[in-house]
């Protein structure tokens, strides 16, 4: 089960420096995205269990983002939003600067998933709970968080979260991310994420430090592969997947997603990092965040 966000995706893939006050030459589309829903779409791309997510959308797109959803192999609970619009993010991604991209975010109805939103029975069946650290970055949805987290513990799920952005860690605070995931059994942060947490530059040092707080820590670190932390000690690093990089949008959903996956599936943690590493080199080749879908 996946709480976090659909979010639609406007990218917009460039060559070299945006030229300011004047026209950049760019390949533009949309797709759907979000960090919660490409989790999810990744989850069920890696095959083995059934995948469910909820989130919440605008009536603009609604149907869309459904047919997407299932068209992953997810089982998509949508709350529309009566005031609000989808969430859309604006991903500019520089062709000559390894695919790197840079987000402009308009998180709309995706950060107003609420607890009137949750019910307990949608752990009903669920083997392990993940969490968009996005849900972090508002009042409504961070209550949300609260109350799923404590019916995880109820019912003895496991609960992962992914941190999702530095940029909001640093407007939410890390002290605040702290407390706010205090029971959390897995953390998947990329390099700059952990590092920012622990304030420590290293990510190997970040990712042992986090793992006194956390039971697992997977630290993401693209083309660098992952690292595995446990009990203040990296305990395995595992090489990326060579890959020829169009759009790093998506990525370390793609890791989070298959990693999950092969740990459902009784994977220990270094082999389904090695999962998630494969997940990540083919998101990569692709624009967008989601999986290739089979015709």
């Amino acid at each position: 089960m996946v709480v976090g966000d659909v979010i639609t995706d406007v990218v917009a893939r460039h060559r070299g420096p945006l030229a300011a006050g004047t026209d950049t030459a760019a390949t533009i589309r949309t797709v759907p995205g979000g960090a919660g829903a490409n989790v999810a779409c990744w989850a069920a791309h890696r095959g083995g269990a059934e995948v469910r997510l909820l989130g919440r959308v605008g009536a603009d797109s609604a149907a869309w983002h459904e047919r997407e959803l299932v068209a992953c192999g997810v089982r998509p609970r949508l709350v529309v939003d009566p005031e609000a619009a989808t969430g859309t993010v604006i991903c500019l991604v520089d062709a000559e600067n390894a695919a790197e991209r840079t987000f402009l975010t308009d998180s709309g109805a995706s950060l107003r998933l609420a607890p009137e939103d949750w019910s307990d029975a949608l752990l009903d069946g669920v083997a392990r709970l993940h969490l968009s650290g996005y849900l972090l970055f508002s009042e409504q949805s961070r209550a949300l968080v609260a109350v799923a987290l404590a019916a995880a513990r109820t019912r003895g799920v496991p609960v992962s979260l992914d941190p999702a952005s530095a940029g909001f860690l640093v407007e939410l605070g890390v002290d605040r991310f702290v407390t706010l995931v205090e029971g959390v059994d897995v953390l998947l942060p990329s390099r700059d994420e952990a590092c920012l947490l622990t304030g420590l530059p290293e990510a190997a040092d970040a990712a042992a430090k986090l793992s006194r707080h956390v039971p697992l820590v997977v630290a993401k670190q693209g083309a660098e592969g992952a690292l595995v932390a446990r009990s203040g000690t990296v305990v395995a690093h595992v090489p990326a997947v060579p890959a020829t990089v169009r759009d790093t949008t998506g990525a370390g959903d793609a890791f989070t997603g298959a990693f999950l996956a092969a740990l459902l599936m009784g994977a220990g943690p270094e082999a389904a990092a090695a999962e998630g590493c494969r997940a990540g080199a083919v998101a990569v080749e692709r624009v967008g965040g989601r999986p290739p879908v089979d015709a």
